[in-house]
């Protein structure tokens, strides 16, 4: 039986989950002491186990039958989770989209028996939609209305209490044709696990999960991995790793001031779309938040093609690209900003 405590990353399919996985490990290593580094281990289940021949893991294949009966993946998160702990005392499975903001053993401080570890612990179904898939469960008596929903981001448990997980993969491959699709069948199938058998506790001051605007920490960590691939644990890449913040790279208020008034020069439909163009326009200090200018440019145009709830045509696209308040404002962006939109347009 194995005394460490083992923290878990489950990362498979398009490079883009793979490189998340290797920035969060980074940010684990960067934030440990050189005693912290000794009392962890960190395994690594993948379908690309040579993206991480740098890092000092534990590489496994992932069994395809962990995905159940009904082959959902999320339930890969658990069967992994349970593996581990069978051969050791303390385990954190964390989601590739995450980054620490603390050291690792801080972290490992907060899984205790009887207690179930999650990113963040949520409202209770009370205040949930009542939705037909939360009505069928209130009837089969699996839930009440003092349920805490859980982020799973992060799923922390000791081995006395792996029974947690047997419930949740029971109740994922008992409820997964009744969920219809929720999204969030696998945290909830967690929670039912834990309600009134484990205390919650969450984990958001020491961990940052970027479940959204993640177009934008893309960008910043893929940005990070070009710069260093070659030395992804040198002491230059860990520094740089560390300066990644948990904000949206966006101009300070006072211009962002300026930006919302010129916008009112253009025509209402166009508005936000010259405000989110502008945020990729602005030269920011940090060199991972500028990596974000294309992200902000498609996310501009995403949006603004939500609102129109219909694609903009390469005419459109010219003509908005063409307001004035917008040329002037990017500045020596503006050239990049329409080559970027328009071969985007182009791709699609």
């Amino acid at each position: 039986m194995n005394s460490r405590p083992q923290l878990l990353y489950l990362a498979f399919g398009a490079k883009t989950y793979q490189l998340e996985a290797i920035f969060s490990i980074a940010t684990a290593i960067a934030r440990s002491s050189s005693a912290d580094e000794r009392e962890f281990d960190i395994q690594v289940f993948t379908d690309t186990p040579s993206l991480y021949a740098q890092l000092p893991v534990q590489l496994h294949s992932i069994n395809s039958a962990w995905a159940g009966p009904h082959d959902y993946h999320f339930r890969l998160k658990h069967e992994a989770l349970r593996q581990a702990l069978g051969s050791c005392e303390q385990a954190i499975l964390i989601d590739t989209d995450t980054f620490f903001r603390a050291a690792p053993m801080d972290l490992f401080k907060r899984v205790r028996q009887g207690h179930l570890l999650c990113n963040a612990i949520g409202k209770t179904l009370e205040h949930a939609p009542q939705t037909s898939f939360l009505r069928e469960l209130y009837a089969r008596n699996l839930a009440d209305s003092s349920l805490r929903q859980t982020n799973s981001g992060v799923i922390g448990l000791v081995r006395q209490d792996i029974g947690a997980l047997d419930r949740s993969i029971a109740l994922m491959d008992e409820l997964y044709e009744a969920a219809g699709g929720t999204y969030t069948l696998e945290e909830l199938c967690l929670a039912l696990a834990a309600h009134r058998q484990l205390e919650l506790n969450e984990c958001t001051d020491l961990i940052h999960h970027y479940w959204s605007r993640k177009a934008q920490f893309r960008a910043k960590i893929t940005a990070w991995y070009n710069k260093h691939q070659q030395e992804l644990l040198s002491k230059d890449a860990l520094a740089d790793a560390l300066s990644i913040n948990d904000r949206l790279p966006r101009p300070a208020q006072p211009y962002r001031g300026l930006q919302k008034l010129i916008s009112l020069l253009v025509p209402s439909e166009q508005r936000q779309f010259v405000r989110e163009a502008l945020y990729g326009c602005y030269r920011y200090n940090n060199e991972f938040d500028q990596a974000c200018s294309s992200a902000w440019w498609e996310k501009a145009l995403s949006n603004a093609e939500e609102r129109l709830k219909r694609p903009l045509d390469a005419d459109e696209l010219q003509a908005w690209l063409a307001n004035i308040p917008l040329r002037m404002m990017a500045g020596e962006q503006y050239p990049a900003l329409c080559e970027h939109l328009r071969q985007h347009l182009q791709a699609r």
